[in-house]
């Protein structure tokens, strides 16, 4: 039995992918008879029978936070195996916490065994104010720390090699596709039943959208929905996750037209989802990248075989295209894109298909079962 010391800048009850991602494979290596400890900022809600012993001492993640960590992380038998959940924003100081990337690094150099699984890289040089550039530039120099630290990599999704290599400075590091599952278990069950009745009837076409609703994502929704929401059929339209609430408001404003078609769920927690996400026929989940194997929230509803259109951006992966998982279009054919939800929303058994398609890779590539046997065996 391996001793798994996972670190991360969260866990449930705080809300977000990496939290979510992080319970699922730590309560999966639980289950699978691994010693699992969790070290985080905060303590759950609630202390289930989930095998999975929480620390959460790392409160700010400031240097007296992490020395009190080290600390308690000594009084196991060492070399310690830390698997750090990585996204540069989530470690506070305004995502330049380099305190905690030296902090790694004393740990390796004093006999640990560091991993990381990379969930985002690095933030990109852009216009604006120069806070920005000043994040970008500290955020490659916490990467070559990071990647003097780690003795494997593992990475949400193929594109990140690319974006890691040069600031390994030579060294040849394993970095590996660890593919991450969606953040509901994969049944809902009959009350999916009852909760679509809260929104919409057995004879409409009740659309989906799951995610955060950020702005780069919410501006291409509303091209699709411009169209979509004029269809014959009358489609509805179910908004799901945190910031739901607000965007129906905004959405409605612009459009009163559409406020008898528009529902919103808001945050819904992770064991009540997955019988929302399947009371919906069809998902629309625009993306400004493309669809990517680390958006969790796409993964969620192929997990529950529900049918998808996305976009084929930049950062899209080869076999989204060649499962036939998802309906695709390109991210500046708002066009296409619309072409594919109308001839969705207009055949059921199209639907079915790409659903059952959807729930198939999802199955063989995904699913956290796959996740804990390469961690296991690496």
């Amino acid at each position: 039995m391996t001793s798994w010391h996972i670190v991360t800048s969260e866990y449930p009850p705080d809300i977000g992918g990496v939290s979510d991602y992080t319970r699922q494979v730590a309560e999966g290596l639980a289950h699978s008879g691994e010693d699992v400890h969790v070290w985080c900022p905060r303590p759950p809600a609630t202390r289930g029978q989930t095998g999975v012993r929480i620390h959460p001492v790392l409160g700010s993640i400031r240097p007296s936070d992490l020395r009190r960590a080290g600390d308690q992380l000594d009084e196991f038998p060492a070399p310690r195996r830390l698997l750090v959940q990585w996204v540069p924003h989530g470690f506070g100081y305004h995502s330049m916490n380099v305190w905690f990337c030296l902090w790694l690094l004393r740990r390796s150099m004093a006999g640990d065994v560091v991993e990381l699984m990379v969930h985002e890289a690095y933030s990109d040089f852009r216009r604006g104010p120069i806070r920005h550039v000043i994040m970008a530039c500290v955020q490659r120099f916490m990467t070559v720390l990071l990647l003097q630290t780690a003795s494997r990599v593992w990475i949400a999704t193929p594109a990140w090699e690319r974006r890691l290599r040069a600031y390994a400075l030579g060294r040849n590091l394993s970095m590996t596709w660890l593919p991450v599952p969606g953040c509901v278990s994969p049944h809902a069950g009959a009350t999916s039943d009852v909760v679509r009745r809260r929104y919409a009837s057995d004879e409409t076409i009740l659309l989906g959208h799951f995610g955060s609703f950020g702005a780069d994502v919410t501006a291409l929704l509303e091209r699709w929905l411009s169209s979509v929401m004029t269809h014959a059929l009358q489609p509805s339209l179910l908004l799901l996750g945190s910031g739901s609430d607000a965007y129906r408001d905004r959405l409605v404003a612009q459009h009163p037209q559409w406020a008898s078609r528009i529902q919103s769920a808001g945050y819904v927690p992770a064991a009540l989802l997955a019988e929302h996400i399947a009371a919906c026929d069809l998902f629309l989940q625009p993306y400004p990248d493309g669809i990517t194997a680390r958006r969790t929230t796409t993964m969620a509803c192929l997990a529950q075989g529900r049918a998808v259109v996305t976009t084929l951006g930049a950062s899209t992966e080869s076999f989204w295209a060649s499962s036939g998982a998802v309906a695709l279009g390109a991210v500046d054919e708002p066009d296409q894109c619309v072409a594919a939800v109308d001839a969705l929303i207009e055949d059921s058994q199209k639907r079915q298909a790409l659903g059952v398609q959807g729930r198939a890779l999802y199955l063989r590539t995904f699913d956290v079962r796959h996740v804990v046997g390469t961690l296991k065996a690496a």
